[in-house]
């Protein structure tokens, strides 16, 4: 009876624990600079890789690399962004429909997969105003 209070509350603790990990949703507006990196990594055609993103420390809105390109398949997108203003990544086929999003984060990681097929996407930030003032790129999937 005692073993299984103590991982009940062992159970308990790390659920909590889990918990308060959890990214922040707010978008914050406010003037900041993001840049992007990008590795692509595969094990064949068709086997995806990861497309990895960082916002700027500095908080310019933009992104370092404004194409990236990745292989075709079960991509997984990792944006870490040490800036305190939010961002996310979003990608967007060539008919503007939304294939990928991270969470919007400040000073955190996260990530997001994808299938992508061949072809021309772009990728931006939704927070408010900044793919407007330039936080946008082209992704080729090959």
């Amino acid at each position: 009876m005692r073993k299984l209070l103590v991982l009940t509350s062992v159970l308990a603790l790390a659920t909590f624990a889990l918990g308060a990990c959890g990214g922040d949703d707010d978008e914050d507006t406010a003037a900041s600079d993001t840049s992007a990196t990008q590795t692509t990594s595969g094990t064949g055609e068709g086997a995806g890789g990861t497309i990895s993103v960082s916002a700027d420390p500095d908080g310019a809105i933009a992104y370092t690399e404004t194409s990236l390109t990745a292989p075709a398949g079960d991509d997984t997108v990792e944006f870490d962004n040490p800036a305190s203003l939010s961002h996310d990544v979003v990608i967007e086929d060539a008919d503007g429909n939304e294939v990928a999003r991270t969470d919007v984060i400040a000073q955190d990681t996260a990530t997001t997969t994808a299938q992508l097929e061949p072809g021309e996407y772009t990728f931006f930030c939704s927070v408010d105003g900044h793919r407007d003032q330039g936080m946008e790129g082209t992704l080729t999937v090959k």
